[in-house]
């Protein structure tokens, strides 16, 4: 892992300052950037997260789904956790604080938005840092790249839908034209140019990818991080005006992430799975796709909606917490049988 990974927290920190600081003094700056759009989707926030999304996708192998009976426990496990668990939890807990906890703190609209942040969360699972806690973890390497392949292909039909279903649960109006056409742009589209890539540029070469990807990533860090100044410096005059909003947030979003994890462990455990099965599984169960989640919530609810606000949150804290997890899954190592 890069300086930039290792300390990713520390620099997302910084950004978050230096956001909310020029947002409270500049802004008009922002209220321009926030014009810069169409349809809602910022053309400024949509490159920055393209930036971030498409390397992802050029690392899917199709030909690796073919092998999916090969862990089918472990598998099962991720795509229960991600897809039937994980939405229910997070909503769950966005209502409960927001709604019961929280009620006092926050107005009603706010709330609303940030259990619709929450959610949105929790309906994208998997995002391209799985790669590197499997790696951290020593996790097989092949079992990693067939869960993200799946779980990717899965999104394409079924996050919409869960969105619009929790979203509609807790009352929350969907608007299914942008909904549709987020999951388009921010999925189906850069899976399809990544497959291209990776067929006709790199010929499914994967030191070429590898390559690629060593020479791509300072730009998706920095991608991540020119989005989170953004973010924050639309949202900076609320943040000044209530400081306690990031923890208010980072509070039902650091129980959910320790919650499944623990859960995922548990049930891997249980089932007697191999460590290096276990320790992807179980992180990539835990991980979310945060950067569809923010493009969803700026194009859903805008670029100034406490929705965007708690997606980015979600990136402040699934750093230090994955840091901790994979700490915590590489001591119980001898608990576990070895392949």
């Amino acid at each position: 892992m890069g300086i930039f990974e290792k300390y990713l927290s520390l620099w997302i920190a910084i950004c978050i300052t230096i956001g909310t600081l020029t947002g409270y003094v500049w802004p008009d700056l922002f209220k321009l950037i926030a014009k810069l759009e169409y349809e809602k989707v910022n053309f400024l926030v949509a490159v920055f997260i393209w930036v971030m999304i498409f390397p992802m996708m050029l690392n899917i192998n199709f030909s690796k789904i073919k092998d999916f009976k090969s862990r089918p426990k472990g598998l099962a496990l991720t795509l229960t956790i991600n897809w039937i668990i994980k939405p229910f939890t997070m909503a769950m807990l966005g209502i409960l604080f927001f709604e019961v906890f929280f009620q006092k703190l926050v107005s009603p609209e706010d709330a609303k938005e940030y259990i619709a942040g929450m959610i949105l969360l929790g309906v994208a699972p998997c995002t391209a840092m799985v790669f590197v806690w499997s790696n951290l973890t020593k996790g097989d390497p092949n079992f990693t790249l067939l869960q993200v392949s799946i779980n990717d292909l899965i999104m394409i039909f079924a996050f919409a839908p869960l969105a619009a279903l929790y979203l509609g649960v807790t009352e929350i109006d969907v608007p299914w034209d942008t909904l549709i056409i987020s999951v388009i742009l921010y999925v189906v589209v850069p899976l399809f140019f990544g497959y291209l890539t990776r067929q006709f540029i790199f010929s499914n070469n994967e030191n070429k990818i590898a390559i690629f990807n060593q020479n791509f990533k300072p730009l998706i860090i920095i991608g991540l991080l020119l989005t989170v100044v953004l973010l924050f410096g639309f949202q900076g005059e609320k943040i000044i005006e209530s400081p306690l909003l990031i923890f208010l947030i980072a509070i039902p979003l650091l129980i959910q992430t320790y919650g499944i994890f623990f859960l995922g462990y548990l049930v891997s455990y249980i089932l007697k799975l191999p460590h290096q099965i276990a320790a992807p599984a179980c992180l990539i169960g835990t991980s979310n796709f945060f950067e569809l989640a923010v493009a969803v919530a700026i194009g859903m609810f805008g670029i100034e909606s406490g929705a965007a606000l708690a997606t980015v949150v979600g990136v402040l804290v699934e750093v230090p917490v994955m840091l901790s997890l994979v700490y915590l899954v590489n001591r119980t190592r001898n608990r576990f049988p070895q392949a």
